[in-house]
């Protein structure tokens, strides 16, 4: 298994690095081909194709340091390399998103001829380039929110790619100006709406919020029901990085059945991974006679 784990971790690696080398490629061609035709919103999907070739960089690398075991530094490991990079990834969209539209605005004040035949020529070869990066990485973007951030500003830019064809062409037939700074605004929107509806999940899990799929008063009710299980307090739930939930609690144990302690607890520990896929729970136990008093359920008090 972990050999097997090694080859798909790998071939991994290698779709991420062709994913990149291709992107970069083409962000010179996109952005050559945009000073020659005057199109900002071929210019500006250039630019975005840059961030996703930075987005992969940073992917591939937090996965690389992700993989590291746990140290005397990092005791829980380095998994959440792969959420800090995608919380890097959805600020650069939300940033690049805002200029874009800024320079939107300011072309519609002040339109420029384009060069319709090029922008549609360069903007083809942006959407097959886009479609190969994104056949590359989504398998990827399933199980890993880091993968998922790099796909999607891929999915941005082959949208983007779309709409500079249809300006070229829109262009080409109407001599209608004001269309290529219309459709970078429709980049630019489409880029924040997607970064926004993202990055509040990754936000999440850096302020060890309880994971969204778990609701914390049906865990503890489980728990509580647990038999042996007097109360349930103190209670933190909490992901380590992306599909690891963790749990630790106060288990106060009925009168009489501390002999039963351990037992008990791992009833406990049992129940919370089979029926929630916690895997990482401590549990500290104590009889009823010396518990605590006066305790919230969840948190310190």
């Amino acid at each position: 298994m972990p050999h097997d784990h090694h080859h798909h971790a790998e071939a991994g690696d290698r779709r991420l690095s062709i994913a990149i080398g291709v992107n970069l490629f083409l962000t010179i061609v996109q952005i050559a081909g945009g000073i020659l035709a005057g199109s900002l919103a071929l210019v500006a999907d250039a630019l975005h194709n840059l961030s996703d070739a930075a987005s992969l960089g940073i992917a591939a690398a937090a996965r690389r340091i992700a993989r590291r075991p746990a140290d005397e530094d990092m005791t829980f490991g380095y998994g959440r390399a792969e959420v800090i990079a995608a919380l890097v990834n959805y600020t650069t969209l939300i940033v690049l998103g805002l200029w874009l539209g800024f320079e939107a605005i300011l072309r519609i004040l002040d339109p420029q001829p384009v060069d319709g035949w090029l922008v549609v020529i360069v903007a083809a070869v942006a959407l097959v380039v886009d479609a190969v990066t994104a056949l590359l990485t989504y398998a990827m973007s399933k199980d890993s929110v880091n993968i998922r951030a790099a796909f999607l500003h891929n999915l941005a830019d082959a949208a983007g790619s779309v709409a500079v064809i249809v300006a070229g062409v829109a262009i080409l037939l109407y001599d209608w100006r004001l269309v290529d700074p219309a459709v970078t605004l429709l980049i630019s929107g489409y880029i924040l709406w997607m970064a926004f509806s993202e990055i509040g999940g990754v936000i999440r899990i850096l302020m060890q919020g309880s994971p969204e799929r778990l609701d914390t008063t049906e865990v503890l009710g489980a728990l509580h029901g647990i038999d042996g299980v007097r109360n349930v307090h103190h209670a933190h739930l909490w992901q380590l990085e992306e599909d690891a939930p963790a749990l630790e609690a106060h288990v106060v144990v009925d009168p009489g059945r501390w002999t039963e302690a351990d037992a008990i607890k791992s009833r406990a520990k049992a129940m919370l991974s089979d029926r929630f896929g916690i895997g990482h729970s401590t549990l500290e136990l104590e009889c009823a006679r010396h518990a605590c008093t006066d305790m919230p359920a969840v948190g310190h008090g």
